[in-house]
């Protein structure tokens, strides 16, 4: 696995080629580790960009230009290699394209850009999509960073004390259900029962500054992010020693969904020859 590193005087930031990933994100003067490590007794990846899809298909399937597609969870991108596009002193820029492979998948040619940009104890996560088919493109993105903390007495601080509307999956889809998140003077404190329905989805632009705070009520990450959505989540009863905050462009299908691509809610439309460009910062 080839990786690449960004470093200063305080951080250093591991990126893999392999899904343009980051692998670790390090304090030099105290050498505590901020990323999940990617354990597969609890979940093999550390931080996954969920490209061109996020979540599950219904029935891993979807239908565009009266077609039938298959794809599976969070889309193909985090599984393949992407080629170092530039490296300029802290800032490192990953590409991918439409192959043969993915067209059978995803049947739009694009590129993919995957940016990070370290800057004193902050890094800039930046996506840009392009659209080089001849035709509209419909298609989500995300991420999925791993934080390591404690699910037991750990806190989140939100940018508002207003309670969280959750929706509630169930076999990997929207059930149409919620539940209510009550925060206390902003906070939510993280219990590993928190997620015995997976994952937490926030729509509806609730919240846009998430910090992660220790047992001790100590900082360890702020995360900061424009998307209209975001997940919470760590394995379902594993009390795995992590949490992820996930801001995104896209989410799973409803149970009830008709499965046109057209139709994702939330999905993004794209036309011809355009670009998209989004991005959100890690701090630490």
């Amino acid at each position: 696995m080839k990786t690449y590193t960004l470093e200063n005087a305080q951080v250093s930031l591991q990126i893999a080629a392999d899904g343009a990933e980051i692998k670790s994100l390090r304090d030099k003067n105290t050498g505590f580790e901020y990323m999940w490590g990617a354990d597969p007794e609890f979940w093999g990846r550390t931080s996954p960009v969920l490209f061109p899809i996020v979540g599950s298909l219904k029935d891993k399937t979807y239908n565009y230009g009266g077609k039938s597609y298959s794809m599976g969870q969070h889309g193909f991108a985090r599984d393949m290699e992407f080629e170092l596009v530039s490296l300029i002193g802290h800032e490192i820029w990953f590409g991918l394209k439409a192959t043969e492979e993915t067209l059978l998948k995803f049947p739009f040619r694009f590129e993919l850009e995957v940016g990070y940009k370290l800057e004193g104890r902050s890094i800039s996560v930046m996506w840009k999509v392009k659209n080089t088919d001849n035709k509209t493109m419909y298609f989500s993105i995300g991420a999925h960073p791993a934080f390591n903390c404690s699910l037991h007495g750990s806190k989140l601080r939100f940018d508002t004390n207003e309670n969280l509307i959750s929706g509630i999956l169930k076999d990997g889809l929207v059930s149409g259900e919620e539940k209510m998140l009550t925060l206390v003077d902003n906070e939510l404190t993280l219990s590993p029962e928190m997620f015995d329905d997976d994952a937490l989805i926030i729509e509806n632009n609730q919240a846009h500054d998430i910090t992660l705070i220790d047992p001790q009520g100590n900082k360890l990450v702020q995360v900061l992010f424009d998307a209209p959505l975001f997940g919470i989540w760590s394995p379902v009863q594993k009390d795995a020693p992590f949490v992820c905050i996930e801001p995104w462009y896209g989410r799973a299908d409803a149970a009830d969904f008709g499965q046109n691509l057209e139709e994702r809610v939330w999905g993004n439309s794209l036309e011809a020859g355009h670009d998209f460009e989004c991005s959100y910062k890690i701090l630490v």
